[in-house]
């Protein structure tokens, strides 16, 4: 007797020639900041591009053989192919510019850049909020300015997940597996065969592949333990970002720390500069140290060695963004690769320790295996220096090392389209200005009715974008078209043209969502004067493990289908960088109610900012 063997067949479209460079296109992460190449895959097939949620690999697999072939004889479509390849070449054969050249030679520097996610686009589902978002930014900024730069991450098969919110409020946590050939990444090869790199783990090797996204001029490279060379149990250890125990977590940082140091050094890649980007790829120090004292080199010389060319940046005052391990956790993991090395435990372990107590701090180890040290804003950086002060006990923590450098944003990523087409009618050299504040005095120069029509018009594709998924959302649980219908009916009413405020960021506690109901009566006479009616417009995801923030998200949920706030409340499920891309160019009015001082940074209300909304904030994080 024969079983039936099961498979699947994918029928793919094949690129014509006309049409070939697009693939390069697919394959490279500038299509994240650059609208002229989204775009060109939009006017092949709109629903469709919209559907694979502006994945243009996707959209490759599965657009239709006829498109293709009629945009590859459309000489409009041509033409606009042909300037965004124009522009996309010129970009990758730009030089660094003067201010680089002058801090550094790109011929022998190089600096590596660590971090455990990075937010480029929605299409690249490796992130989940703040921190994510900015390492992508610096990454962008990086090839921009032509650094000589190379990031190192984990590729999450599921990446973060996907939130949906029931009918009564709760946030339900899902997930999707992500095939490789549907990101914009390739795998790395060393002389025809696929790189792995191993660590050493309890009782056996836990082996990763290598893949690599191309990021304008730079490199990034991700480490993926879904191989056969694995156990299924350690294949799964990439599987989610932030998701397990905290054995899951400590085995992620080791293959990051770790794993990623030796991708550098199976690639024959030297750099001068490491920066480590929050805790969670603080081993790299002790890699780092082990591969100096195979040169003959004591622990203490190897560390400082490692110390004197590693920059860490600690993003959060919260103990909960800190990761702290228990001794005897800490022990089990790291032994066989300490046994590999000739550390010292005791050794190793007092550089995580604080206050000497027997739990490890990734931020302290970051701390003392690094001279060069920054919170993310003003106000952060006196906070941590407090916070971290007993790494050096005998300077006040004023005097201390722990520096600042304000988080930014990526212009070209988060201004939208139409304001970027403003500013080259008003001022065309704007994209090499972006860092000479003088120049930007043109802004007061821009007619108030062209400024007000730009705003008036992104407001209203933003009102659209809100109706749509609000739709979705209710007819999934099942809420009744009248309601939808009176949700949305503020939004779309042109003749009482509502003032729109947009919260939207992770539901963190003590981001404090549901502040503005602290007097909720005064704020139900705001919301609803029938002259100046005033739409508040939630979004975030809490993680699936903080029942407080999920219960922030449920209490707005409450209020939003209240009869009398019907309307004047919106919440809306499943943020991405889509999402914030709308609300932020869209809304009047960017909301910011942290609890001081919680929020190190923050730059959401910094993208409104460049799109023209006003901020209304707390003051902290970058307002100091």
């Amino acid at each position: 007797m024969h079983t039936a063997t099961e498979f699947r067949l994918e029928a793919r479209p094949r690129l014509p020639e006309a049409l070939e460079r697009l693939d390069a296109l697919a394959n490279d992460l500038f299509y994240s900041w650059d609208h002229g190449v989204r775009s060109l895959f939009a006017r092949i097939d709109l629903r469709l591009w919209q559907k694979v949620e502006h994945n243009p690999k996707l959209f490759l697999r599965r657009v239709a053989q006829a498109r293709l072939d009629q945009a590859s004889e459309d000489r409009a479509f041509l033409a606009e192919y042909r300037r965004v390849l124009s522009a996309y070449d010129a970009y990758l054969e730009s030089e660094p510019g003067t201010e680089v050249l002058e801090a550094l030679n790109p011929e022998d520097s190089l600096v590596a850049y660590f971090c455990a996610e990075f937010g480029f686009h929605e299409s690249f589902p490796i992130y989940s909020g703040g921190l994510g978002i900015l390492a992508g930014d610096h990454c962008k900024a990086a090839s921009d300015l032509g650094l000589p730069f190379v990031a190192v991450g984990l590729l999450y098969q599921q990446g973060y997940f996907i939130q949906t919110i029931d009918a009564q409020g709760h946030q339900i946590a899902r997930y999707q597996c992500h095939s490789s050939d549907e990101l914009p990444i390739t795998p790395v090869e060393v002389d025809g065969k696929a790189l792995t790199v191993s660590v050493p783990f309890p009782g056996r090797e836990v082996h990763a592949r290598v893949w690599l996204a191309r990021v304008g001029h730079i490199s990034l490279y991700l480490l993926d333990t879904n191989t056969t060379e694995n156990t299924d149990e350690d294949r799964e250890l990439t599987l989610q970002l932030y998701g397990g125990d905290s054995a899951t977590r400590i085995s992620q940082e080791m293959l990051l720390g770790i794993g990623g140091t030796r991708v550098l050094a199976a690639l024959g890649v030297q750099p001068t500069v490491w920066h480590i980007n929050e805790g969670h790829a603080a081993f790299q120090i002790l890699e780092r140290c082990r591969m100096d004292m195979t040169e003959g080199l004591s622990f203490g010389a190897a560390l400082e060695s490692v110390a004197g060319c590693t920059l860490f940046t600690t993003h959060t005052p919260v103990p909960a963004g800190h990761d702290i391990f228990p001794r005897d956790l800490v022990e089990h993991f790291l032994s066989p690769f300490l046994d590999h090395s000739g550390l010292d435990f005791d050794a190793v372990f007092g550089l995580g320790s604080k206050n000497g107590d027997q739990s490890f701090n990734m931020t302290s180890l970051g701390l003392r295996g690094s001279r060069f040290h920054n919170g993310v804003s003003r106000i952060h950086g006196g906070v941590a220096a407090r916070m971290e002060g007993d790494i050096w006990p005998q300077i006040p923590a004023a005097e201390n090392p722990l520096g600042y450098i304000t988080n930014g944003v990526h212009v070209p990523t988060f201004l939208a389209p139409e304001w970027a087409s403003l500013f080259d009618i008003q001022a065309p050299t704007w994209k090499s200005e972006l860092r000479n504040p003088t120049f930007w005095q043109f802004i007061d120069k821009i007619p108030d009715y062209h400024y007000w029509s730009v705003h008036k018009a992104l407001k209203q594709q933003m009102a659209e974008f809100i109706v749509r998924r609000l739709k979705r959302q209710h007819k999934r649980n099942g809420t009744g078209h009248s309601v939808t219908e009176r949700m949305a009916r503020k939004l779309v009413s042109p003749e009482n043209d509502a003032l729109v405020v947009g919260f939207a960021r992770r539901f963190a506690t003590y981001k404090r969502a549901t502040l503005i109901f602290s007097d909720l009566a005064r704020l139900e006479r705001l919301l609803t004067n029938p002259e100046q009616p005033v739409v508040l417009v939630f979004a975030g995801k809490a993680h699936p493990q903080d029942k407080p923030g999920q219960q922030l998200i449920k209490v707005i949920h409450d209020l939003s289908m209240q009869p009398n706030l019907m309307g004047h409340i919106i919440l809306l499920e499943d943020y991405d960088q889509a999402m914030a891309r709308r609300l932020l160019s869209g809304v009047d009015v960017w909301l910011n109610t942290p609890e001081y001082p919680k929020e190190a940074s923050g730059t959401s209300g910094e993208k409104a900012a460049v799109n023209g909304a006003l901020n209304l904030s707390v003051l902290d994080g970058w307002w100091g």
